[in-house]
């Protein structure tokens, strides 16, 4: 009872900090004109009005504060997650100023300042280590050079995933809501009582972030916001469903986080087979296509998420066959 309470709370506190501070650093973004304005030239820009991108501060914010507060956890873990986090938030901000003057911000120092939150995420710990033969039943580990590959490619992975699928209003908070909340069940299953913590807290802002950002979307959570999430949920991944994991099971996060990981696949080896810059930005993602398909905005968002819980849901039916 007292978990659960534990758990409520988390939620709770973490969606009330972040719809409480919404609204005033939304009014700090047109005050320092640092608003997502319409394109009519860019095909991805499908808003009207300009929008403000502060919403990753108050996510940032909302997160850390519950998540210290609930834990009172000041371990090296704690302080590498919210290292990596900062790392994210200021290279995320370079990248969002640079896209208000309408101009894009180098595919280089992201993809180095992505990696430097990765390394330090496994040097705290918290890696992909191996996992259990299903026919022996004996625990594999992995050589060192590559759990600290496997690591840092599913961190790195899962934070582009989810910044790649930001393109659309209620579209990445919705699907990061869903794969959080699958996380959380699978932590609660295995009895993973810190990564459970992570993921209802994750819920919780993501949550209330979509009550602003549902369409038509009065903010935007940017590079910056967007990365931070995959940041997360990859961390929370490792932590959790990855930990002691049976070769089955290593499926239970890829089919959580499914379609952003499915489509961006696809997306990748497109813009690499056409020598594009896989950060190169374009209209290629599943839910543009889905839109010159004939589908309006609310319609392509319920698609994808209804699509995303399914997979959710099958990778809890694969946890079930698991115990």
């Amino acid at each position: 009872m007292v978990t659960i309470i534990l758990y409520a709370f988390s939620f709770l506190i973490s969606f009330v900090l972040v719809y409480l501070l919404i609204p005033p650093f939304g009014k700090l973004a047109f005050r320092f004109d640092f608003v997502d304005k319409p394109r009519k030239d860019v095909e991805r820009k499908i808003h009207r009005e300009p929008i403000p991108l502060t919403a990753s501060y108050v996510i940032f914010i909302g997160f850390f504060i519950t998540y210290l507060l609930v834990t009172r956890d000041l371990s090296l873990q704690t302080g590498a997650i919210f290292a990596g986090g900062v790392l994210l938030l200021i290279i995320g901000t370079l990248d969002d100023w640079y896209k208000t003057k309408g101009k894009d911000f180098p595919a280089l120092p992201k993809l180095i300042v992505q990696v430097s939150a990765a390394i330090l995420v496994y040097a705290s710990g918290i890696a992909f280590t191996g996992f259990y033969n299903p026919f022996s039943g004996e625990y594999v580990l992995l050589p060192v050079f590559l759990q600290f590959l496997l690591t840092i490619l599913w961190i790195f992975g899962v934070t582009t995933v989810i910044n790649f699928t930001d393109g659309m209003d209620g579209l990445a908070g919705g699907i990061s809501a869903i794969s959080g909340i699958t996380l959380f069940v699978v932590a609660l299953a295995k009895g993973q009582s810190n990564s459970a913590i992570m993921a209802i807290i994750l819920v919780g802002v993501t949550v209330a972030y979509l009550r602003y950002n549902k369409p038509p979307a009065k903010i935007f959570m940017g590079d910056a916001g967007a990365t931070f999430l995959g940041f997360i949920l990859a961390v929370i991944a490792l932590d959790g469903a990855f930990k002691q994991a049976t070769v089955l099971s290593l499926f239970i996060p890829i089919l959580a986080l499914g379609v952003p990981i499915f489509d961006n696949i696809f997306v990748v080896v497109r813009r690499f087979l056409q020598g594009k810059s896989i950060y190169q930005a374009d209209a290629s993602q599943v839910h543009y296509r889905l839109l010159r398909a004939g589908l309006n905005h609310k319609q392509v968002v319920l698609f994808l998420c209804l699509i995303s819980t399914c997979l959710c849901l099958s990778s809890i039916i694969l946890l079930l066959v698991q115990t």
